[in-house]
């Protein structure tokens, strides 16, 4: 039996080794496993259990000398040393003694000049298979003379910690070892750990290449090549937004941004599909077929059709395929310098304009401080809209100091001369809290069109004292009224009230987090007073 060099890091007599099979193959043993059963459309649908999102808390990095002086530790970038991290490995790789192994080598970086080795394995064939349609996909040429990853992951959902021997928090662990350039994950079934796994690892090593790594989605005109970026956090609508059918998809999630122009990291999408529907989203909803893995998404037992507004399981249904089940997916995975940046933010507060434009020093302003809210399901114990600042809209995945990334994009902004949008899809005329309602899919889509098309470059703005910024009084496929925030609210006064909180908390999170960055950043920031409209 070929176990393609698993025993160097100590899986030892496996039941079988299977590498890079098809995603039908894939199925047939995800279905032969009982792992979970089809969808009417042909999309394999598994339920993760109670990990139906990221788990934060189980996230951990390896302190050793190598990498010490390089990470941002805190709450997010937490230590654990190299004895427990290998002690768990050791336990880990004995756990998948007697089972099936299942590999997947592939790349990160479309750019073939920054790509990078990840070699996943997995206890679970579906997780192979998430895994091998979320990465890029090798060739046969390229599979024969892969060689040595640059990194591996070793996924084992089945196998659950000792949180006080393992020195972890709970049953679950993601552990990174950027020296050993090994990763961990253990006790989750839910498959966005092994993405994200991924994605920090990047944006770790890229930034040495003077790559700026991102937390974005990226698309382009077919027509004249030009780029657009959005970045935003989980359910901010980058996904949504950057599947445009009038525009070539470069990617949903992540990307690097070097002087050649901007590339995807991935091969595929992860989309959530809570209330995914034809109509709005015909480009997503038609990607959910055979190769499909899908996550947490209610189906009838009879007719196996998918219910996406059921939300008994989670709200954070997802859906993974290639990029290529969008027609319009740009491939490879590459585009120019971007001409416009969308920074997408889901205000809970319903007191952001709808959009606005940013300078440079209100984009980084806004780059470092990432507001949003976390929005239900897309982590543990998030069970309703939540205002949270994260830093660059990807904290989580962010393993250097904000400085770093927030450095290297205001230098490319003065170099291209990118213009920055910032851009609220989250509430209008009221708060979350009060039952108001999310701004319209259809709005969003218009202001953004009309950032991207130049359309915003000949329009009257008007300046926000509140929040600093310019918003637009008019705008083409959008209500007049709907660009105004403060005009949405029926109580001007409860708008005056909930702006100048929200304002006040941007300065408190930004003075507490950032006490190093330049006065003329911290000044493009928000200003608490009593609001007046100019």
């Amino acid at each position: 039996m070929d176990t393609y060099g698993i025993e160097k890091i100590g899986i030892i007599n496996p039941k079988a080794v299977y590498r890079n099979l098809s995603p039908a193959e894939l199925v047939e043993k995800a279905l032969n496993r009982k792992e979970g059963i089809l969808s009417s459309t042909g999309a394999f649908v598994v339920t993760t259990g109670k990990y139906t999102g990221r788990s934060p808390k189980d996230k951990f990095i390896v302190d050793t000398p190598a990498v010490h002086n390089k990470i941002a530790w805190g709450k997010v970038n937490k230590p654990i040393s190299r004895e427990k991290f290998l002690s768990l490995k050791e336990k880990i790789t004995a756990y998948f003694q007697n089972r099936e192994v299942f590999i997947f080598d592939g790349f990160a970086g479309a750019d073939k000049n920054y790509t990078k080795k990840f070699r996943v394995i997995n206890e679970l064939a579906s997780q192979n298979m998430f895994i091998h349609q979320l990465l890029i996909r090798p060739t046969e040429a390229e599979l024969s003379c892969y060689n040595e990853p640059d990194y591996t992951i070793i996924c084992a959902p089945g196998f659950k910690c000792n949180p006080e021997a393992d020195g972890v928090n709970s049953e679950a662990a993601i552990i990174i070892d950027y020296e050993a350039r090994l990763i961990l994950i253990c006790g989750s079934k839910y498959s966005g750990e092994i993405k994200k796994a991924v994605f920090s690892t990047m944006n770790y090593i890229m930034p040495e290449k003077n790559i700026l790594p991102m937390h974005c989605s990226a698309n382009m005109d077919p027509q004249t090549g030009e780029t657009a970026i959005f970045f935003g956090l989980s359910g901010t609508g980058k996904t949504t937004l950057s599947a445009d059918p009038n525009r070539k998809l470069i990617g949903d999630d992540e990307h690097g941004w070097s002087p050649d122009g901007i590339f995807n990291f991935e091969g595929g999408c992860y989309a959530k599909c809570i209330n995914l529907s034809e109509e709005h989203e015909p480009q997503i909803y038609n990607a959910i077929k055979f190769g499909a893995l899908v996550e947490n998404v209610a189906i009838d037992s009879k007719t196996r059709e998918l219910d996406f507004t059921n939300d008994s399981l989670t709200e954070n249904t997802r859906a993974a395929y290639p990029v290529e089940y969008i027609k319009n997916a740009q491939i490879p995975g590459k585009g120019r310098i971007p001409k416009v940046i969308i920074f997408l933010t889901a205000d809970a507060f319903g007191v952001l304009p709808p959009i606005s434009k940013l300078d440079k020093n209100a984009a980084m302003y806004h780059f470092v401080t990432g507001f949003t809210s976390k929005l239900a399901g897309t982590e543990r114990g998030i069970t309703e809209p939540q205002p949270t600042f994260s830093t660059l809209f990807g904290e989580p995945f962010m393993p250097l100091e904000a400085s770093v990334y927030a450095k290297m994009l205001g230098d490319k902004l003065e170099q291209y001369g990118t213009k920055v949008y910032l851009v609220n899809t989250g509430w209008a005329g009221g708060s979350a809290s009060s039952g108001a309602k999310r701004i319209k899919l259809s709005y969003t889509r218009a202001m953004v069109t009309a950032a991207m098309n130049g359309t915003l470059d000949n329009t009257e703005f008007k300046h926000h004292d509140i929040f600093n910024v310019d918003y637009p009084v008019s705008c083409p496929g959008v209500p007049d009224e709907n660009l105004d925030a403060r005009e949405m609210w029926a109580d001007k006064k409860a708008y005056d009230e909930q702006a100048n909180k929200l304002a006040q908390m941007f300065v408190d999170n930004f003075t507490a987090k950032y006490p190093d960055i330049p006065s003329e950043i911290a000044a493009a920031g928000p200003k608490p007073k009593n609001y007046s409209a100019k």
